[in-house]
């Protein structure tokens, strides 16, 4: 196996691994005809479910291992005693220049830990990101971080917002993509020091960065700006709320169309409507989250997914190889470290 469309996928990842991995990939395959993948797992489990499938099995190599990492793992247990698990020989082929990128639908700290250890920081990256892309009102909006750094400093935040902003030119196909920093309000002197500090920063940053300012937590969903930069404990509470309100309108249109025989008959006619809604914020069709800032491409699908949904999220690795993202990303953040930033604040202490 050769060139960049090779893929490292830990097959033992997930809910419903490695079945759901397999079937996903065979999704995957139809729309990337020329992938490659190396298949990290149980070859007893994985062998009869390729069998399954005469294309994929061509473009499919097994690597064999019988441990794995499990969702109730510790993070220190898997990166310490997990060593020979599919998700660290995935990223570890990674490292040694077989594949040029991993997916895994497994523990996600486990992940992070192991791929940040193996792949390290791209230089000028303290920490890396979890980043997405979630549906709006408007367009798809990049938001970041999503649970991988609990606490962030101002430079954390410019970080993430140079790597965001190079995610939605790059994935989103935006030219010049707008970011704001997620705040308890949009007036200036809101927020704690590390937003005011970063927010002052992208003011003055001299990168083709189109900073909107503060945004709220209703401006996610309005589509108020491209990119939403925030810390990964915010991120992930914001996230893992907006996900469960979409299932609660879901679940309460349903019961609103079953509760009658009229109800039922507006159903039945607004049923094509429903069908676009239902698409439009299937969690599946946004399965695939990139951790920005590493040294390889490593997408973390989401553990309870299907199959469909992990094929998604096998084309946005695909998508993010072809289009050398961490190339962008290290060429803005080398600008950046050659020409610090003189803000209001650096003027008034040197007088």
């Amino acid at each position: 196996m050769s060139g960049n469309l090779n893929i490292s996928i830990d097959a033992m990842g997930g809910d419903c691994a490695p079945d759901m991995v397999i079937e996903g990939l065979e999704l995957a395959r139809q729309g990337h005809p020329n992938a490659k993948f190396l298949v990290f797992g149980d070859e007893q489990r994985i062998a009869p479910l390729l069998s399954k499938f005469t294309e994929l099995s061509k473009c499919c190599e097994i690597r064999h291992t019988d441990e794995m990492v499990t969702n109730e793992d510790k993070v220190a247990t898997a990166l310490r005693g997990k060593r020979n698990s599919s998700m660290r020989l995935a990223i570890n082929a990674v490292k040694d220049g077989e594949a040029a990128g991993i997916v895994s639908a497994g523990n996600t700290g486990a992940l992070m830990a192991m791929a940040k250890f193996v792949l390290r920081t791209l230089p000028g990256i303290d920490r890396p990101a979890i980043a997405t892309v979630l549906p709006t009102q408007k367009e798809d909006v990049v938001m970041l971080d999503l649970g991988a750094n609990v606490d962030c400093s101002a430079e954390n935040l410019v970080q993430f917002a140079v790597m965001g902003e190079v995610f939605a030119r790059n994935v989103l196909g935006l030219s010049k993509p707008s970011v704001g920093i997620l705040n308890i309000g949009e007036e200036e002197l809101k927020g704690n020091d590390a937003v005011q500090s970063a927010s002052t920063t992208l003011q003055a940053i001299d990168l083709p960065i189109s900073f909107y300012g503060f945004v709220e937590g209703d401006d996610i969903g309005a589509g108020t700006v491209d990119v939403v930069v925030t810390d990964g404990f915010t991120g992930n509470i914001a996230l893992k709320t907006a996900e469960g309100t979409a299932q609660m309108m879901g679940v309460l249109l349903k019961e609103a169309f079953q509760n009658s025989l009229l109800g039922k008959l507006g159903g039945f006619l607004a049923m094509p409507a429903l069908k676009k809604f239902k698409a439009k914020f299937d969690p599946r069709q946004h399965n695939g989250a990139m951790f920005l800032g590493l040294n390889g491409i490593c997408v973390k699908s989401h553990g309870g997914t299907d199959a469909f949904g992990f094929s998604h999220a096998v084309g946005v690795a695909m998508d993010l190889l072809n289009r050398n993202i961490n190339e962008d990303i290290k060429a803005d953040l080398e600008w950046l470290a050659t020409h610090p930033v003189t803000t209001d604040t650096d003027l008034v202490e040197e007088k």
